[in-house]
């Protein structure tokens, strides 16, 4: 399942309705990061991309009403969900321009195996060299 984190729900409301035009079923959950919008993986490419452009789009929204609010431009943050191996998950806080070069560069799902590869090696360290692997 792919995450797409929100911090408020008009602007969630507005991704699960352009999600349900698509025919995406969507899961919704709120937690102490966020309004968590779930999508199945393996959407087809057209409609992925069309989802990930209007994200993209109310994240940019989302970052007008912060620079509007008290506090401004010191409130920028992204994130990701990570899924660690024992189940749990967690977000882990990126400023803004680390995450656009990630997403630049990689997929939400690439990411998110990236980091989840990163935590289970942190949580589990393999003192072997590459080579021996």
């Amino acid at each position: 399942m792919l995450e797409y984190m929100f911090f408020d729900s008009c602007l969630r409301d507005k991704f699960v309705q352009h999600a349900q035009e698509l025919g995406i079923v969507c899961t919704l959950q709120d937690d102490n990061m966020g309004l968590i919008v779930g999508v199945p993986e393996d959407l087809p490419d057209a409609t992925e991309v069309s989802l990930e452009a209007c994200y993209e789009a109310l994240q940019e929204e989302q970052a007008s009403l912060v620079d509007q609010s008290e506090g401004g431009l010191k409130k920028h943050l992204a994130g990701f969900r990570l899924e660690l191996p024992d189940g749990q998950s967690c977000m882990v806080a990126l400023q803004p321009d680390i995450a656009n070069r990630l997403l630049n560069c990689f997929s939400l799902e690439e990411i998110q195996v990236l980091f989840a590869t990163v935590a289970k090696h942190v949580l589990n360290p393999q003192d072997s060299s590459l080579c021996q692997k």
